[in-house]
């Protein structure tokens, strides 16, 4: 019976644009990414860097896309016809509806297959609690003697060395050769480690090699090698391959270097931070010291100078030239006054004689007449001057005083302190002043201001 569909609402119907973009949605949010197997073809490289590319199988194909970014990571070389395996996420690309895969790893199909059988000794072995931080031991701080198992013809243990040698590390290093690649590669390193620990004179052990490919690495990756690593009871670098290399040793490991000269950095870092310790305290004591010298030699040249202000030479040397000074001074006050008095005794001699005595009395005389006849003549008339000024001044104090005013009709209003209001402002209502009028004093209280 075919279906009958409900009449259409506007609200209903959805644009080609939104049902897309609820495709897209659905798919983006329900599907995870995820691992995927094919042949690749129609492999096209565009100037921007990007990579398209379908991957398909005998029943169905898939575009897929891998970005100019994901595209410099890839360490496969992509062609048409290569089996491979891809991760990536599905997307919809909207203009046209389409789904693609957007992958970011590309490897050749028998890669896909040792990455699978990683993941799944990975899983196993951290089910085991193989990876637990709680078993890993602490890195001394200062290693003496380092054990490097590794191939001693290698370019990892010749970097390894160098980076030592160009810090300046000052200890013991230890090869422990081994195979790092190929068969018989998990036992030797394996074999390695058992005599690292009965050599019982390692501070610390190093394991590892340079970069390569996955199946290059893959002896680090095999159960034994994991297992012997996480059961060393020396504290153990596993040291394997480039930055973006990872092993299993390197989760067993007690620490992992991204590199063999990374390890050789981790070990030396703690002699360098002695080294610059010590070469700051020298500095710093150096500097102690100068300061220590420069303050000494300040409080020695003010003690010189307290010495020389208090040296008994240069005060008897002032006390002399004071003693001159003062005998000087007092020969020509002496001589000054010898002299003041024989020039006073000169004029008494000269005012006592008879003829000075006569005309003084005479000159007293006439001075007095003098000055009697002046007072006669000018006390009468200041007397009255005075007299009246005076009475001109109390006549206008009666004036002005306050009773006068009152006597007129004023009144005072005073507040509540006591202070003569002379303003309506600042008064309030129900505000109390008393008013002084001439014949007393009247309470009152402001109704309205």
């Amino acid at each position: 019976m075919p279906l009958t569909p409900p009449t259409p609402r506007d609200d209903d119907v959805l644009s080609v644009g939104d049902f897309t973009r609820r495709v897209k949605d659905l798919l983006e949010t329900q599907l995870p990414p995820c691992w995927v197997r094919g042949e690749i073809s129609n492999l096209r490289r565009q100037s921007s860097g990007h990579v398209y590319f379908t991957l398909k199988d005998s029943q169905s194909q898939v575009s897929c896309v891998l970005f100019r970014g994901d595209a410099m990571r890839q360490t496969v070389e992509l062609r048409d016809g290569l089996q491979a395996v891809v991760y990536g996420e599905v997307s919809v690309y909207e203009p046209r509806g389409t789904h693609q895969l957007i992958c970011r790893v590309v490897m050749d199909d028998g890669l896909g297959r040792l990455q699978q059988a990683f993941e799944q000794l990975k899983q196993k072995l951290a089910a085991e609690g193989l990876f637990d931080s709680e078993k890993k031991q602490p890195l001394p701080e200062l290693p003496r003697t380092v054990g490097f198992v590794t191939s001693p013809t290698g370019a990892a243990i010749r970097d390894f060395l160098s980076i030592l040698e160009r810090r300046h590390w000052r200890g013991r290093v230890v090869v422990i050769p081994a195979k790092v690649q190929g068969r018989g590669a998990a036992e030797d390193i394996v074999a390695g480690i058992e005599a690292a620990q009965r050599l019982g004179e390692l501070d610390l052990l190093v394991v590892g090699r340079g970069g390569g490919s996955l199946e290059d690495l893959w002896c680090f990756n095999e159960e034994k090698v994991a297992r012997a690593i996480a059961a060393c009871t020396l504290p153990l670098i596993s040291a394997v391959g480039h930055e973006i290399d990872f092993t299993l040793s390197d989760f067993a490991a007690d620490r992992r270097a991204e590199t063999p000269s990374a390890a050789a950095e981790l070990i030396s870092s703690g002699f360098l931070e002695i080294q610059q310790r010590m070469a700051d305290a020298a500095l710093g004591l150096h500097d102690l010291v100068a300061r220590e010298l420069e303050r000494l030699g300040y409080r020695l040249d003010a003690c010189k100078r307290v010495l020389a202000q208090y040296h008994p030479r240069p005060r008897i040397e002032q006390g002399s030239l004071r003693l001159d000074d003062l005998a000087n001074r007092l020969r020509a006050c002496v001589r000054e006054s010898v002299s003041t008095r024989r020039h006073s005794m000169a004029h008494l001699s000269r005012a006592l004689s008879p003829a000075s005595l006569e005309q003084t009395v005479r000159m007293a005389s006439l001075k007095h007449r003098g000055l009697s006849e002046r007072l006669e003549r000018s006390v009468p008339r200041e007397l009255r001057q005075h007299r009246e000024h005076l009475e001109h001044l109390r006549t206008r104090l009666q004036n002005a005083s306050l009773q006068k005013a009152l006597a007129r009709g004023f009144a005072i209003a005073r507040n509540e302190q006591g202070q003569i209001v002379s303003s309506k402002a600042g008064l309030k209502p129900g505000q109390r002043l008393a008013l002084d009028f001439r014949d007393g004093e009247v309470a009152a209280r402001i109704e309205e201001v």
